[in-house]
């Protein structure tokens, strides 16, 4: 199965930048007094979730231009603008992923694989659903509310779904858990279940 088959190419980079920009405003909110808090990512605090998804933005924007250096995906200390931090990294990935022919090149992703080339749209796809994810973990950190448009989740569900299980999601700062058992309705529920999330979790 390929990612196409999940979200045509046509529509991945805007549901990817819908999410990525969902990401800024949730984490716009937050303050150096909350880098402490505990997240629904095991063993992360809300500073080292933030210092994961800077790194994930600019190891991923490297990786579009065909830096594959694994320098570009170590994880650094926040500054006095966390906030200011994390939109600068984000920018940077958007730009990158709107470059002409993003979906038609072969990335780089040391963190998967130290030799194999991903498919843009496939590394996309990887991205996209992190974001979705991890905006909902950081507004759950801070206990606000997180909303995507109906169509960025109706193209996240499938992604979510084709996440392979197994050991990797136990292994040590996975960033996806082995699936948690939920029958609600809502689907973002539904994709943080799926990704090892409790939909009802609370600090």
């Amino acid at each position: 199965m390929t990612l196409d088959s999940l979200v045509p190419a046509s529509d991945l980079l805007a549901h990817h930048a819908a999410a990525v920009r969902t990401s800024i405003r949730i984490v716009d909110h937050v303050t150096p007094a909350d880098l402490r808090k505990p997240t629904p990512c095991a063993d992360w605090t809300l500073h080292g979730l933030l210092t994961h998804m800077i790194a994930q933005h600019r190891g991923f924007a490297a990786a579009s231009r065909g830096i594959g250096e694994v320098e570009r995906w170590k994880t650094r200390p926040l500054g006095d603008d966390p906030a200011g931090d994390y939109r600068a990294s984000a920018e940077d990935v958007l730009a990158a992923f709107a470059e002409p022919g993003v979906l038609e090149r072969e990335f780089p992703l040391p963190e998967f694989s130290p030799t194999h080339l991903f498919p843009g749209a496939q590394a996309i796809g990887f991205h996209f659903i992190d974001y979705v994810v991890h905006s909902w973990d950081v507004a759950r950190t801070l206990g606000i509310t997180v909303d995507f448009d109906a169509a960025v989740l109706v193209a996240a569900r499938p992604v979510a779904a084709a996440v392979p299980g197994g050991s990797i999601r136990t292994a040590p700062g996975s960033a996806f858990g082995p699936a948690v058992p939920w029958h609600g309705a809502a689907t973002l529920d539904e994709i943080v279940a799926m990704l090892g999330r409790a939909p009802d979790w609370r600090d």
